[in-house]
């Protein structure tokens, strides 16, 4: 099933996700932040390279098993290597070129990148949490900052892992955010429960990007 669209997480999916965000941080000092990225592979310069190696072979072939003017074989050796470039550069196709080890580390560096941008490692107890989904890699993670992951194993994260991945397959990418915060939450309140007075330095809210 293709990666979905931002266009099915609607302003009310949002509001799901950030009236979740604010119910489970009633339970607890942990504070929570969401990420929902389109792609973590950025434009690399690989569709340039194979555009430029096919583009290459082309002559070649042409002067082989044509005799086709030298012009004509030029025009068709700079038209190929735009085509190429052009589709080999589109969002689903570059993530498929890349082995799916690759995939991951990227989509893992793109969630510790959104983990420092978003301040998520700056809160006064260091028990911020980010919610961390890749849709064309097909990646979730948590990520928690040292007060929290000193004391909740990473195991304890998986069931709102699992609901992510499980709810990314089917396309309800909301539903998937909305369990994992609550699951989230109640991991949360066991270990740090909600203190008084407490207030949230984060925004309660999902990031699109």
């Amino acid at each position: 099933m293709p990666a979905p669209n931002f266009v099915e997480l609607s302003l009310d999916d949002r509001r799901r996700i950030s009236a979740a965000i604010q119910a489970a941080e009633r339970q607890t000092s942990g504070e929570l932040v969401c990420v929902l990225a389109r792609s973590s592979v950025d434009a690399t310069a690989l569709p340039i390279v194979l555009a430029a190696l096919a583009a290459l072979m082309l002559p070649w072939l042409l002067v082989f098993l044509t005799t086709l003017p030298v012009l004509i074989i030029l025009s068709l050796q700079l038209a190929l290597f735009v085509v190429l470039a052009v589709l080999l550069s589109l969002p689903r196709v570059r993530v498929a070129l890349l082995p799916a080890a690759t995939r991951r580390a990227l989509a893992h560096q793109a969630a510790m990148e959104q983990f420092v941008l978003r301040g998520i490692g700056r809160t006064e107890g260091r028990t911020g949490v980010l919610v961390f989904v890749s849709l064309a890699e097909r990646y979730a993670r948590i990520i928690a900052d040292e007060a929290i992951a000193s004391r909740v194993v990473r195991a304890e994260w998986q069931g709102a892992i699992d609901a992510l991945i499980e709810h990314m397959r089917q396309g309800h990418i909301a539903d998937g955010f909305v369990i994992a915060i609550e699951r989230c939450g109640s991991v949360l309140a066991t270990h740090f429960p909600a203190e008084a007075e407490e207030h949230s330095g984060l925004p309660d809210r999902i990031y699109l990007i």
